[in-house]
């Protein structure tokens, strides 16, 4: 068939070119070309009916060792690989269709029954399965404080529709598809991950996770801002929610309150009397008693309180004179009472301010005392002395 083909057109195109040219190739040269060319055909002939061969044993081959992977998951041959699907339990389901090593799955009861034993049972390396076999009770019609529904807290299944030949999944806001099994809605853990991906802090205090969600919730002696992650001071001194007496002062501290007794102190030959809960002034001297004059014309209670580990220099509070009768004013601190946390500047003419010098990591209790004193032409005409009390936070808010 070959040759005869081959052959005609050969003579055909001597023909065609007969007219243009005396050296048209003989029969016996045309006969000797297709006996080679013949050859050749049927040498590749050879070879893919060859190769033909050798792909039909290959995919037998691959046939037959399918077959014999499907026959032996069947007859449990081949269970060493995975964990045997559990039981949903009686009035239940169970969610999760992977039995492998480290998968897991879930169990749900219907609406009034109750589940008892694990919520979430895994495939262990034992290719078994973890906990015991959960079962679904019915709950007591009776009982107020037992949920009807028992789904596991955490885990929730997809929402799952086929679009254009396949399946898209979704979840519930605060769920994601879960990595090992996208019929699976598992919580996402908001704390964690702005902890990892974010900077700052997703809640003042402390974050709590809940499933779907998460809340703020503040220490002691505070509450949740109106933003739901900011903690807000208790004034308990101004709600009145303190357990102090008559006799004492409240005073607001941050996260909760201290009562505070305020005596007016004890000089020679000078008495005082308290004019306010936080006042107290000096009797008049008699005439001629250099020891009486000598003691503070007043004494003056201040109680502050400020956040751990608040920034430095800080000015607390001024203190100045109301109105000056001699022609200097002095500040200073008196005793080592604070050392190397106060400090007293000048701010003007006839006032003076007390400085937190150092950061100060709370709780803590920190005293000192500021004296001003008035003097004519040296001589001294008044002192004034501030007890300061300074409560850290434990909390740097």
């Amino acid at each position: 068939m070959y040759s005869g083909g081959i052959f005609l057109i050969l003579f055909i195109t001597c023909q065609m070119l007969g007219s243009q040219s005396q050296e048209c190739v003989s029969r016996q040269d045309v006969q000797s070309t297709l006996r080679h060319v013949h050859k050749l055909l049927s040498a590749h002939e050879t070879s893919f009916l060859h190769r033909v061969r050798t792909l039909r044993k290959k995919l037998n081959l691959l046939h037959n060792t399918t077959v014999k992977h499907r026959s032996n998951i069947g007859t449990g041959t081949n269970s060493t690989q995975i964990c045997l699907p559990p039981n949903p339990p009686v009035n239940g389901r169970m969610l999760g269709q992977v039995f492998r090593v480290g998968h897991e799955v879930h169990f749900l009861c219907n609406p009034g029954f109750q589940l008892s034993g694990p919520e979430t049972r895994e495939c262990l390396d034992s290719f078994s399965w973890s906990g015991e076999e959960p079962t679904c009770k019915m709950v007591d019609a009776g009982t107020h404080n037992i949920p009807t529904s028992s789904t596991p807290t955490y885990v929730r299944p997809s929402r799952c529709i086929e679009f254009q030949g396949s399946l898209h999944c979704t979840c519930e806001q605060g769920y994601s598809i879960s990595s090992q099994e996208r019929g699976l809605c598992t919580d996402i853990d908001e704390c964690e991950l702005y902890r990892m991906t974010q900077t700052g802090r997703l809640c003042l205090h402390t974050c709590m996770n809940t499933a779907g969600s998460y809340y703020c919730q503040c220490p002691t002696g505070y509450s949740i801002n109106i933003d739901n992650r900011s903690c807000q001071d208790i004034d308990e001194c101004e709600k009145g929610v303190h357990n102090c007496t008559k006799e004492q002062v409240c005073v607001n501290t941050f996260g909760g309150h201290r009562c505070m007794v305020v005596e007016c102190p004890r000089f020679r030959n000078a008495s005082y009397i308290k004019t306010s809960p936080l006042l107290c002034e000096r009797n008049p001297c008699v005439q001629g008693n250099k020891a009486c004059l000598q003691a503070p014309v007043s004494v003056n209670f201040h109680f502050m309180s400020v956040v751990s580990n608040m920034s430095t220099p800080r000015v607390l509070f001024r203190v100045s004179a109301a109105r000056i009768l001699g022609d200097a004013m002095r500040f200073e601190l008196l005793g080592n009472r604070g050392a190397g946390h106060f400090t007293l500047q000048r701010s003007s003419r006839q006032s003076g301010e007390l400085l937190l010098t150092e950061p100060v990591q709370g709780p803590a209790m920190l005293e000192t005392e500021v004296e001003m004193i008035e003097l004519e032409k040296r001589t001294l005409l008044g002192r004034y002395v501030t007890k300061v009390t300074l409560f850290v936070s434990p909390y740097s808010f």
